[in-house]
Formats: C-alpha cells, sequence, structure tokens
C-alpha cells in the first residue's frame, strides 16, 4: 500500500501574541478521507513531532465528515497528539507529502530544514509535493537539485493576499505567501476569494485556501492513478 505524508503545525498562537491559531482541520481532514477512500495509507509529521494545536475558528468549518475522523481515537493519536518528527519518516516509503494549512505553519514550516529534506527527497525520486492554502509556507524554500527554488518557474496557487486581508491577518502574518512565492521565480495564479481551486505543474499541486482541499486530493489522485 503507498502512502502519503500530511505535515501539520506545532504552532499554537499568531507569533508571540496571546491568539490561538494552528492546523485547520478541514485541510487535514478533507484530504486525509480522500486519501484512505482510495486506499492510501496516511502518516502524520510536524516540525517538533508531537502535539499539533488546532485553529479555534476551524471547528465551525468542519463538515460531518471531518468531525467523524475528528472523533476517531486512530485520529486523534496519530493526527494530533502524537506526530512523528520529521527524524522518525523514511522519504523513501511515501508517493506524496502534503502541506495543511492555519496561520501557524507561517512560524514554523519555512524555516524548517528537517521537513525541507524530506519533501526535496520524496520529490527527488518521483513523489509529489502537494499544499493547500497557508501550507505553500512550506515549500517556499525547497530546493530542486541543481539549487533553484521547487517552486521557480512553476504554476502554483495559496492564500492570497486578498485573502489575507480578508480574514483580518494581514498586519499579523510575518509574511504573505503570494509575495514571497514571485520573489521565488513562482508564475503565482488565483481564483477569486475563497473559490475552491487547485493548479498542477507536473509534480507539484497546490491549493489556493481551506476550501480547496479536496481538490488538491483529487488532482493527486488521478496523478497516482496516471504513474
Amino acid at each position: 500500500m503507498e502512502k502519503i505524508l500530511i505535515v501539520e503545525t506545532n504552532q499554537t498562537t499568531y507569533g508571540d501574541s496571546r491568539d490561538a491559531t494552528g492546523l485547520w482541520l478541514g485541510e487535514t481532514t478533507e484530504f486525509a478521507l480522500a486519501m484512505t477512500e482510495a486506499g492510501y495509507q496516511v502518516d502524520y509529521v510536524s516540525p517538533k513531532g508531537g502535539y499539533v494545536p488546532l485553529d479555534p475558528r476551524s471547528m465551525k468549518y468542519a463538515d460531518k465528515e471531518s468531525m467523524a475522523l475528528y472523533a476517531k481515537k486512530d485520529f486523534q493519536d496519530r493526527a494530533l497528539a502524537h506526530t512523528l518528527a520529521p527524524k522518525e519518516v523514511t522519504p523513501e516509503d511515501y508517493a506524496a507529502i502534503y502541506y495543511a494549512g492555519g496561520h501557524g505553519v507561517m512560524w514554523d514550516f519555512p524555516q524548517n530544514q528537517a521537513l525541507a529534506e524530506l519533501a526535496e527527497k520524496i520529490y527527488q525520486q518521483g513523489g509529489y509535493v502537494t499544499s493547500v492554502c497557508h501550507g505553500i509556507a512550506g515549500l517556499l524554500n525547497l530546493r530542486e537539485a541543481n539549487g533553484d527554488y521547487l517552486i521557480k518557474g512553476k504554476k502554483v496557487t495559496g492564500f492570497t493576499t486578498a485573502e489575507e486581508i480578508l480574514a483580518g491577518k494581514r498586519r499579523v502574518v510575518p509574511f504573505l505567501n503570494q509575495v514571497e512565492a514571485k520573489k521565488r521565480g513562482a508564475n503565482f495564479i488565483k481564483k477569486r476569494a475563497y473559490a475552491r481551486f487547485a493548479v498542477q505543474d507536473g509534480r507539484l499541486i497546490t491549493g489556493q485556501n481551506p476550501f480547496s482541499a479536496k481538490a488538491v486530493a483529487e488532482k493527486l489522485l488521478l496523478a497516482l492513478q496516471d504513474k
């Protein structure tokens, strides 16, 4: 059985503030459900391993299927309480890596070298690198074997500047994903704010916002079936 690795944040607050953030639940659950229903095994990793906090705002957007998965002991244990640390992961075991979002990732994804090495190895062995929403922050500093940014010259999407403004977090976040992706030479494309949208460029698949996790999963499943 092929396996998929889901990356989640350990960050509990917006920077040093007291405002809670963390994983956007549906961005993991909707993707994980699509993968497992298609017969893939899913594992969970985070920058530090261990506990993954939930963004409290994400709970009201979770659908019935997401809440059912959230209620399961296996999910609570492996996806939230005891995620793997990067050093516990063997990249050769995975057909794809998926960076889930939530604002927390902007503080602990981009500079985590251990996570970057996992993703780069999965990509170099012919696997897929995928993300949704703020999860694109984990892709920003990934490199090709020749040293170029992985997203350079490629079509990508993620949480847009307009969506950040609408979310009221423009001046809270440490950077803007749309701006940083363009700085690295990516062809950042987008639809209207909060529209369901995902784009594929080779073995790179990215989704725009929290409503795009299933769209990323659909594109990945099609790509894996065609391999």
